[in-house]
Parts: C-alpha cells; structure tokens; sequence
C-alpha cells in the first residue's frame, strides 16, 4: 500500500517537473524580451534595442519550423519556435512605431522600394511582414522541391539552429571593439547563460537532432565569453571609464 501511494506521488512529482520543463521550454526564451518591451513602450526610445535581433530570431525560427517537415522534432519545439515568431512581430511593431514617431521629417521607407541601404529600416510595421512572408514562402517553395534530399534537411536544421547561436557574437564584438562592457546588462546575460544551458540540456535529454544540442553548446560558449569579459574589463580597464550610459546595439539587444 506505501509502495502504490509512493509510486502514485512519484509520478504526479515527475508529471509537474515535465510540465514545468515544457513551460520553461516555450517561454524562457521570450522573457528576456519582456523588460525590453516594457522599456520601450514607458520611454518611447527604441534607440538600446537593435531590430536586428528581430530578423535572426524570425529566420532562425522559420528555418527550424520547415526543418521538421523534413525531420521531425517534439511538438514543444515546434511551439517554443511559433511563440518566439509572434513575441519577434510584437517587438518589431513597436519599434517602428516609437522609431516613425520621432521621426516626422524622415522620408518614409518601403519594403517594395527594393533599397538595400534601407534594408530593415522600414518606415511600416507592414513592410516587415512583407518582407517576412516573402522570405517564409520563398524558403518553403526551396523546402519542398528538395525535402527528398537528406543532404538539404541537414543543412536546413543546421543553419536554424547556427542562426540563433551566432545572436551573441555582434555583443561580443562589440565589447572587444569598446574594450568595456559599459551599458550592457550583466543580469541579462545571465539569464541568457542560465536559459541557453537549460536549453541544451533538455535537447541532450530528450535526444533532440544533433544540430539543436551541438550549437546550443555553441551559444552557451559565446555567453561565457561575454561573461569573461565583464570580469577582465571590471579587473584590467582598457579606457577611461565614461560617465554617461551607453546603448548597444548588438544583435542580443538588452
């Protein structure tokens, strides 16, 4: 009788870990964004948020999602990919907002301009969902006339996934360029150290494709990296420290 009410908590315990792991899973990577929005909407300045950030995580997003009619992933993945897409949408539509706000006197920027200078930097919240319907119907037409190709699936789960890593290497360079971390938030890459090595493991755990777990290794390593720096900078200056906040604006936007 203890054995079956011990079994019984047993797995009610492993059934809500589960759960708490999927919720983790679909919306940790979301809240960092979260604050930032939040940010951007009291202040009505968009200039510390780089909508860059927007575009890697929309490509990245939309790759992973055509990867799995090729080869299949758990269904909280697929999710996790569909959440980040809209949360990247909400974020762009703000920041063109706040950006054609203060910018009255600024000539307007069309997608259908075909300017590359201007590439991104449009005047429209439509113009970005032009742009990413475009790229989505594009990459699907390519998906499905070579979805019999091992070869294209692989590469295809690859450059999702390698997309997505690569989002902490605009900070990191950065930081070497100002030789300082002034204006980054370490708090912030924290939780994206904390939520990049939740996320691998979870992919090691659940035998996830081999491109999710090998460039999440990748991202975790490029976040200590960024952490190193803060150390070194803090401990080994290599300019004067300025008295006024800074705004980056790397890729991982704060």
């Amino acid at each position: 009788m203890e054995n079956e009410e011990l079994q019984q908590i047993m797995h009610v315990l492993n059934s809500l870990v589960s759960w708490v792991a999927a919720g983790a899973m679909m919306f940790g990577g979301v809240v960092p964004y979260i604050p930032q929005y939040r940010d951007i909407r009291r202040t009505q300045n968009a200039e510390g948020f780089s909508t860059y950030v927007c575009l890697v995580l929309l490509v990245a997003n939309i790759l992973r999602i055509l990867f799995r009619f090729g080869r299949y992933f758990e269904t909280l993945l697929l999710w996790q990919s569909i959440i980040m897409i809209a949360t990247m949408l909400a974020m762009l539509n703000l920041c063109t907002n706040v950006r054609v706000t203060a910018e009255l006197n600024t000539k307007r920027r069309s997608f259908l301009d075909f300017d590359w200078n201007y590439f991104w930097l449009w005047s429209r919240f439509l113009d970005y969902v032009q742009c990413v319907a475009a790229f989505t119907l594009t990459a699907a037409y390519i998906t499905y006339v070579l979805l019999d190709s091992a070869l294209f699936v692989e590469m295809l789960g690859f450059l999702a996934v390698f997309s997505e890593a690569m989002l902490g290497t605009p900070q990191l360079y950065c930081n070497y360029q100002n030789k300082s971390t002034e204006g980054m938030s370490v708090k912030m890459v924290l939780m994206w150290t904390g939520g990049d090595t939740f996320k691998t493991g979870y992919f090691l755990l659940t035998q996830a494709p081999v491109q999710f777990w090998t460039c999440g290794m990748l991202q975790v390593l490029v976040d200590l990296s960024i952490l190193f720096q803060v150390f070194y900078y803090s401990f080994y200056p290599q300019k004067p420290v300025s008295h006024t906040t800074s705004h980056t604006t790397s890729a991982k936007a704060l």
